[in-house]
């Protein structure tokens, strides 16, 4: 917006103090720090998330516990056919007794159970792969709409950067996370169940002395992941805070040119950079030495039993067979411990994630809109009465206003920077909702209105800019998709716009996007200007919507805004007082509050802040040599 110095900004905006980034409340770049959920509860947010895909989510169990079971059966099945091949030597020594058949059948069995494991393994893993990117495109799309409930003040105290990453950045990763992790977990659980079942089926006695892992790996696995956490958390703050940084400079890079600022650029980033390899670093070294240590758990965990089950068939009190299928599920129960372990990083990573993109769906919306009223003729008288308003709390920026705007008038904002000026017409257009008092639309309380029934008759045309990736046409358009060709094109030559238009190649295709050359800065805010006159609202609202044409142009556009305001309430904010001269009345803004106003005529007649305004614009001052 163009009169940005006329807000009360918060520290983000204004440069946080020491003892704020001290404190943790705000950090290094000015964005404030998020107060993370409990990992338990984002945990179970994004189960409920998944929890969506019901009748989906239950085959992908069922499959699970079948390929489980399956896996878990076939050391048994093995170990039996070690048992029909072993037994006829040791009791007998006589490879003659081997029952073949029996032993082919057998293999064949374990044959079909790890074949049949791997079907139903794959299509678990078919399945949770659609209702993962499923529930991600919903996640995707709930955050989209949420964006556009947020009021202005949520986007204003934040980077556009930041917010695109949680968008983008933290969606993708909570969509990998859950995909690398959720179907190894499950299997993992329901591995670890069925091979202690299958373990005391085995040995009662070697049953008990595997369990003795789990308690041990418990206490370590939470030792790690209560260090590893936090680490996450502060890698996924910094990449966004990053990619503010990058959005910030790369949007301002003409800029950061002009002033050969480059070298502070560097720094900048290299310093966020380092942070952001600090954080990621510390995650993935401290969470991956959670692997390491289960394995070294399970390696103890293997040599007592291999050696109390050698004891066991010494003794004679164990089959050798029994034995081998201890030792595989041994293995099988280790394993997948190792393997929750290596995916608890990942995890931890997707719900950090999660919890930056639960903190924007769980942000204080705009006020609820009041239930559609049928459309009604708009005369575009506005009053402000007694309206009070501050961006922060403790800081009045406006007190006690009050004026009216007849329909068909036109209401001229001046005043030095900071006064309030842009403020006026964004509560107009109820981007912020009042402190104090009211302000009437034709006699019509504007809280009591849909915002779309209120700014659908109201135009606006700002300093600064706003085309999107498209074609002339288009962008000329989206003031009222609606519109035939015919009138698109007599807004456009009632903007001027038509003449510069047919000097480009593609005319009214020509592609518009951030970076063209095509159009110059003036030549887009005229762009702005027809896409308004397009609309035909019944108030219209200038924001310095000339600052970026020349003399010449500024004159025509003065003329076509004289036609487009005959019948219009108007609101015209502007620095340059040769352009409001004929206004209807002219609002003279100092500090939030209203000290003059009247005619151009009568305000200078009463010398007064308007006069001096005058004054220092086309008065040379004394002593210059002009």
């Amino acid at each position: 917006m163009s009169d940005t110095a006329g807000k009360e900004k918060a520290p983000a905006a204004q440069g946080a103090s020491v003892s704020e980034l001290r404190s943790g409340r705000w950090n290094t770049v000015g964005i404030p720090t998020e107060k993370s959920q409990n990992f338990s509860q984002s945990s179970r947010r994004l189960v409920r998330l998944l929890s969506a895909e019901g009748p989906l989510v239950v085959l992908i169990l069922v499959m699970a516990v079948a390929s489980v079971a399956l896996v878990v059966s076939g050391p048994r099945i093995l170990g039996h056919a070690t048992n029909i091949l072993t037994e006829p030597l040791i009791k007998y020594r006589d490879p003659s007794r081997i029952n073949f058949p029996k032993l082919h059948n057998t293999l064949f069995v374990a044959i079909g159970v790890y074949v049949m494991s791997y079907v139903l393994s794959y299509g678990q893993a078919y399945l949770l792969a659609g209702v993962v990117q499923r529930t991600m495109f919903g996640l995707r799309s709930e955050v989209e709409e949420k964006i556009h409930r947020l009021p202005l003040s949520y986007i204003d105290r934040h980077s556009r950067g930041e917010l695109l990453s949680r968008v983008t950045n933290d969606i993708d990763n909570i969509s990998q996370s859950l995909q690398q992790s959720l179907s190894q977990l499950i299997t993992s659980l329901l591995t670890m169940v069925g091979v202690i079942v299958m373990m005391f089926t085995v040995s009662w006695q070697l049953a008990l002395v595997a369990l003795l892992v789990i308690p041990s790996s418990m206490v370590t696995m939470k030792k790690i992941a209560a260090r590893s956490r936090a680490k996450f958390i502060d890698q996924w703050r910094t990449t966004g805070q990053l990619n503010g940084l990058i959005e910030e400079t790369f949007t301002g890079h003409a800029v950061v040119k002009a002033f050969g600022r480059q070298a502070d650029a560097e720094r900048r980033f290299a310093g966020m950079n380092e942070e952001l390899f600090d954080a990621s670093y510390g995650a993935q070294f401290i969470s991956g030495s959670i692997q390491p240590a289960m394995m070294w758990i399970g390696g103890l965990n293997y040599v007592a039993i291999a050696v109390i089950g050698g004891l066991k068939v010494s003794s004679g009190s164990m089959g050798l067979g029994d034995v081998q299928a201890f030792i595989q599920y041994s293995r099988q129960f280790t394993q997948p411990l190792t393997q929750t372990a290596s995916m608890f990083n990942v995890l931890q990573s997707g719900v950090a994630s999660a919890e930056r993109v639960f903190e924007l769906l769980d942000a204080e919306e705009q006020s609820a809109e009041p239930e559609a009223a049928p459309a009604r003729a708009v005369e575009g008288r506005v009053e402000f009465e007694n309206v009070s308003f501050s961006y922060v709390p403790d800081r009045p920026l406006i007190e006690g206003l009050s004026f009216v705007a007849e329909p068909g008038t036109t209401v001229a904002i001046v005043g030095p920077t900071g006064a309030g000026k842009t403020t006026l017409v964004n509560l107009i257009m109820r981007f912020y909702e009042l402190d104090g008092g009211r302000i009437l639309l034709d006699g019509r309380d504007i809280a009591t209105m849909s915002r779309r029934e209120l700014r659908g008759n109201i135009g606006m045309v700002l300093q600064d800019t706003w085309l999107f990736n498209g074609t002339i046409y288009d962008n000329l358009a989206y003031g009222r998709p609606s519109a035939t060709r015919e009138e698109v094109l007599a807004a456009a030559k009632a903007a001027y716009v038509d003449r510069f238009v047919h000097s480009l190649p593609d005319g009214y295709d020509t592609v518009l996007d951030g970076e063209t050359a095509a159009v110059s800065a003036g030549e887009k805010q005229l762009l702005t200007i027809a896409r308004a006159f397009l609309s035909d609202p019944s108030i219209l609202i200038l924001d310095e919507a000339t600052s970026s044409v020349d003399t010449r142009t500024e004159v025509l556009i003065q003329k076509a805004m004289h036609n487009l305001r005959a019948s219009r309430t108007s609101f015209v904010i502007a620095h340059r007082l040769s352009t409001i001269r004929d206004a209807t009345v002219i609002l003279v803004m100092e500090n939030g509050s209203i000290v003059e106003q009247g005619s151009h005529e009568e305000l200078l007649a009463a010398r007064g802040a308007y006069h001096r305004l005058y004054q220092s614009q086309f008065t040379a001052p004394v002593g210059d040599g002009a």
